[in-house]
């Protein structure tokens, strides 16, 4: 058994037949080929599957595909565009916040979501919105740096809190 819905993916509305228990991450990754959010614990741990919910970050394997319906889901692959990154995007490899690259997007659509509620965070803030986050490589204090960067930047351009 299937279930149709609708969903909006990055700008795009997708009309798809889903199984009940499938995750948004399996859809997102499986249906719809954008690979940018990992699978790394499948359990809500890690963080290297975030994207937002309307607005909001996620860990969507822990979402399933149906309760997304109706509604709009940003990826990585949603944020900037040919030839000019996000500023957190950009303010990542400004601040060699990225070493491997798993944790990368994760950790980018947490610090947007945190951006879309709260655009001029503390550094307190920051950690504990990048708390469900782990990186191996890169340690944290070049993240923070990176998403204070991004606030900075987005405030200046005034653009801090617009939801994607």
């Amino acid at each position: 058994m299937t279930i149709a819905i609708q969903v909006t993916v990055n700008g795009q509305l997708e009309a798809l037949e889903v199984e009940p228990h499938e995750s948004l991450l399996g859809m997102l990754r499986e249906r719809l080929d954008l690979t940018g959010a990992k699978e790394g614990c499948n359990e809500g741990e890690c963080g290297a599957c975030v994207v937002l919910l309307d607005g909001r970050a996620v860990n969507s394997c822990l979402v399933l595909a149906v309760e997304a319906n109706g509604r709009a889901v940003t990826t990585i692959e949603g944020l900037g565009h040919a030839g000019a990154l996000h500023p957190l995007q950009q303010a990542f490899l400004e601040h060699s916040a990225v070493q491997c690259g798993f944790c990368s997007p994760g950790m980018i659509m947490t610090a947007l979501g945190l951006l879309n509620e709260n655009p001029t965070p503390s550094e307190a803030d920051i950690r504990q919105a990048l708390s469900g986050n782990l990186c191996r490589c890169t340690g944290y204090r070049q993240i923070i740096d990176a998403v204070q960067a991004a606030a900075a930047a987005l405030g200046a351009a005034g653009q801090a809190g617009r939801r994607p």
